[in-house]
């Protein structure tokens, strides 16, 4: 609500003449500069595990607009988190929902008007368990590498906007800094999408040095070999050193509103990890089950034969057997 009494205090300020500098402007034929206002809440549900909360941390400290909440109580009513994005003038919802304490679902929403996209996470590692040596700027901008597949059907389409305004930092933000000095890329395989993050390494070329500054030889000569192509003087050499977090994203479904409304869009082809642990359960029950029937038959065909000392058709005794002759 504050954001529509604030859309409609400007244009009756503007009916009133109150923004003379503006309205000038628009009368000189000058298009007003349009300002890239994104700011993402980011909270997670009751049930996760550290992982899901330290992945959910590296992604804040990611994200200088992004605003941290507390848990969510609920996990049926989904449509609350439009009011507390209203509630910190947040226009874009990160929701980590996790299930039975292994699954985690991400549901990433642009509020109030939609669309909302459900991902099901998995092969997540965070910063501390990796230990890479890439390293950026605490509020510094991304840029944001996307696969040529994402342009090729709509419900990627559909993903890819909804990604760009969930990671995409805007110019001038809060908590921001004048840098761009990582990469964040976005890679379709598989029907998946697999997110990377890179910090953006320069060294210089004329020493044919390295990124910790050590001249690296040739074996064969004892020569300096560059470690790649050496261009003119005073120019540098870029390569991506990973920083992290990397996680896989399997979409589920594209709803048409925030958090509701018609489903526009549904992976036919994703199986819950739910399913696939209850299939592997009754794999187990079956050989069970084959291994018991296996050791009924052999007791009954032992019992049959009279090999046993206990229960089962006692066999015949022959006449020749010690016991009949001397009995």
């Amino acid at each position: 609500m504050a954001a529509v009494y604030k859309s409609l205090s400007v244009s009756k300020g503007d009916a009133n003449g109150g923004d003379k500098k503006a309205s000038a402007g628009m009368q000189e034929g000058e298009d007003p500069v349009r300002r890239n206002k994104q700011r993402v809440l980011m909270l997670s549900s009751r049930g996760v595990t550290y992982r899901h909360r330290h992945l959910l941390s590296d992604l804040n400290a990611l994200l200088p607009h992004s605003r941290k909440d507390a848990k969510l109580d609920t996990k049926t009513k989904l449509y609350q988190l439009n009011e507390l994005a209203d509630l910190y003038n947040c226009n874009n919802v990160m929701f980590f929902e996790a299930r039975k304490g292994k699954d985690l679902y991400v549901w990433m929403a642009r509020a109030p008007n939609g669309p909302t996209v459900k991902f099901n996470v998995v092969n997540l590692h965070t910063m501390e368990e990796l230990h890479f040596t890439g390293n950026c700027l605490k509020g510094s901008r991304p840029i944001l590498s996307f696969d040529a597949t994402f342009d090729s059907q709509p419900h990627l389409r559909v993903i890819k906007q909804l990604l760009q305004n969930v990671f995409g930092v805007p110019k001038g933000a809060r908590k921001t800094k004048p840098f761009i000095d990582h990469v964040m890329g976005f890679t379709v395989a598989d029907n998946k999408i697999w997110v990377r993050c890179y910090q953006i390494n320069e060294t210089e070329s004329n020493g044919n040095k390295d990124a910790d500054g050590d001249v690296e030889m040739n074996g064969n000569n004892n020569k300096a070999a560059p470690v790649a192509v050496a261009g003119q003087k005073g120019e540098t050499n870029i390569s991506l050193v990973e920083i992290g977090p990397r996680f896989v994203m399997t979409p589920i479904v594209i709803l048409e509103s925030s958090f509701g409304g018609p489903v526009i869009y549904e992976n036919k082809e994703f199986v819950s990890p739910n399913q696939i642990r209850a299939e592997l359960k009754l794999s187990k029950a079956a050989r069970y089950g084959q291994r018991s029937e296996a050791r009924f038959e052999r007791k009954t065909k032992v019992g049959e034969l009279g090999l046993r000392t206990e229960g089962g058709r006692k066999k015949k005794k022959s006449e020749l057997d010690n016991e009949v002759m001397f009995a």
